[in-house]
């Protein structure tokens, strides 16, 4: 008995390493030959997304470098999804978009919404490409604190501080900012504003003051935008496409290359979904207690 099962387990075998060199073979073609394949024939064109709050510059920066230098690029597209975020990460992405602009054209495409930081960033491009009804602009600056004093009191908690200086625990949730305390906040706050003023003054090549007459955080639809000079035009991603296409002197087909995701792993898959939306959860809530540009509509 044991003498008939042989030949049919090889043949299980030979069947199995056949479908796996097979499934190999078809994955290193797609990845190769796909069509975010760097490895493909034609001109190509590098898209960046950038979606949800800016909290970590670090996938978008290397990702700009990456197609900076890459040769076989022509151009590259930021796809922008965000309200903002935080002011540092913001501010990086915003610098190496300049950076990037010296040697490659950037098409900034927005999408539902690219607002406070979201826009911080596109204002950086040579072009911005955005829906009639995008919600963009909300240039300003936020900073939260949570109060959580009167809490304490009926729980029976309370808290006890030594510091160094005054101003050491400054909005500390368990107690009310003093007028001094405010008056220093604001001071932070105007000159962090006027940061964003002056980038996007820069990178739209409008004036201090053009810019800072619609400084007051206020949002703008994309064709309202497009009449303050925020806009270059309006249009969707495909619209960016032929911009960056003609920009760069593409003719005929181009090829859009994504950048690579990573590999998983089997645990990975399985407890991905749960721990980014723990993630997501702690960086909105806890996250958003500072300074940001991020616009808090939705």
């Amino acid at each position: 008995m044991s003498g008939k099962k042989r030949p049919i387990l090889i043949v299980v075998v030979i069947l199995g390493i056949t479908v796996l060199f097979l499934g190999g073979v078809m994955a290193l073609i797609l990845n190769f030959f796909g069509p975010s394949s760097r490895l493909s024939f034609g001109d190509k064109i590098g898209v960046i997304l950038l979606e949800g709050p800016i909290m970590d510059s670090g996938p978008i920066l290397s990702q700009l470098v990456k197609f900076r230098k890459d040769e076989h690029i022509k151009a590259i597209i930021l796809r922008i999804d965000s309200p903002g975020g935080g002011v540092g990460p913001s501010q990086e992405i915003y610098r190496e978009v300049r950076r990037t602009i010296e040697k490659k054209k950037v098409i900034a495409s927005l999408g539902s919404l690219a607002a406070s930081g979201g826009y911080y960033v596109a204002s950086a491009a040579n072009k911005i490409v955005a829906n009639p009804g995008t919600i963009t602009g909300s240039i300003g600056v936020i900073m939260e604190f949570l109060r959580l004093e009167n809490l304490l009191k009926k729980i029976g908690v309370s808290l006890e501080v030594l510091k160094s200086g005054e101003f050491k625990d400054m909005g500390s949730p368990h107690r009310e900012m003093s007028e001094r305390e405010k008056a220093l906040i604001t001071a932070l706050l105007l000159d962090v504003q006027k940061q964003f003023v002056d980038a996007v003054a820069r990178g739209r090549g409008l004036s201090v003051e053009e810019v800072m007459e619609i400084a007051d955080g206020r949002i703008f639809s994309g064709a309202q935008a497009k009449d303050l000079g925020l806009v270059d035009s309006l249009g969707n991603f495909q619209d960016a496409v032929q911009l960056a296409k003609e920009m760069a002197g593409i003719k005929g087909e181009v090829t859009m290359v994504y950048p690579e995701k990573p590999r998983l792993r089997f645990w990975d898959f399985i407890f991905q979904d749960a721990s980014e939306a723990i993630i997501r959860a702690l960086k909105d809530n806890l996250g958003g207690i500072g300074i940001g540009y991020r616009w808090n509509g939705f």
